[in-house]
């Protein structure tokens, strides 16, 4: 029988969006690694629920780009490779950028305020012993600026990317000792858009973005392949 991994207990209601959830926050926590075969059996039995939602939450995280299917063999937590990140990053730069620039034009007191409440959260989840609530507040941080850019499509393609940038930033997270120091790694990039010169915008979101692409790269190409029997 496979061992549980810690997966949080279920309310009654929406089943399929909770799972999905908490198979998502296993990922980007590392308890489901990169390649490991989720048996929605086991799944099922440590949630206490049937196999049904187990299915259709992989189903939708697979939709998501978060898991693969395989025809007889079931679902796996996709794997990035290294050509995964380079797009992925590719893409950030090109959209955050922009964003920051168009960030920039319409900043006002009250959403310069958020940037920086925003930084302050980052700070403060760094002191709780939660890796996925520091990944989405993080995540929060660079959606609240394509926002305030103000182009619905701009906001859209970063959408698109939602689960795959939570996932990296999930890897991001373990690059670090300190998770302070990512918090810190966001104020150059609102002092930039504070001051709104694009070329200072664009250089330090392309150094933010680009900094961490080179070191998700590395870990990635690192990560070892799945210990057999060790999924969930």
């Amino acid at each position: 029988m496979t061992p549980p991994v810690g997966l949080t207990a279920l309310a009654d209601t929406d089943l399929v969006g909770q799972v999905a959830r908490i198979l998502t926050q296993a990922i980007i926590r590392g308890q489901l690694q990169p390649g490991a075969k989720v048996v929605e059996a086991a799944v099922a039995r440590e949630l206490g629920i049937s196999r049904a939602p187990v299915r259709e939450a992989a189903r939708l995280l697979e939709q998501q780009g978060l898991m693969v299917s395989h025809p007889r063999r079931g679902f796996f937590v996709r794997k990035l490779e290294a050509t995964d990140i380079d797009e992925i990053y590719d893409l950030r730069i090109c959209v955050e950028c922009h964003a920051g620039v168009l960030a920039a034009k319409n900043l006002t007191p009250t959403t310069r305020d958020l940037l920086r409440r925003q930084i302050d959260v980052l700070h403060e989840t760094a002191d709780l012993d939660d890796p996925a609530r520091q990944v989405e507040e993080d995540y929060r941080f660079h959606r609240m600026i394509c926002e305030i850019a103000g182009s619905a499509r701009l906001l859209r393609l970063f959408d698109d990317l939602a689960s795959e940038l939570r996932m990296v930033i999930g890897l991001i997270g373990r690059l670090y000792d300190d998770p302070r120091r990512i918090a810190e790694t966001h104020i150059a990039v609102l002092d930039a858009i504070e001051g709104g010169h694009p070329d200072i915008i664009n250089a330090r979101i392309d150094y933010h973005i680009g900094a961490a692409w080179r070191e998700v790269a590395k870990l990635v190409r690192d990560i070892p392949p799945p210990t057999p029997g060790a999924a969930t």
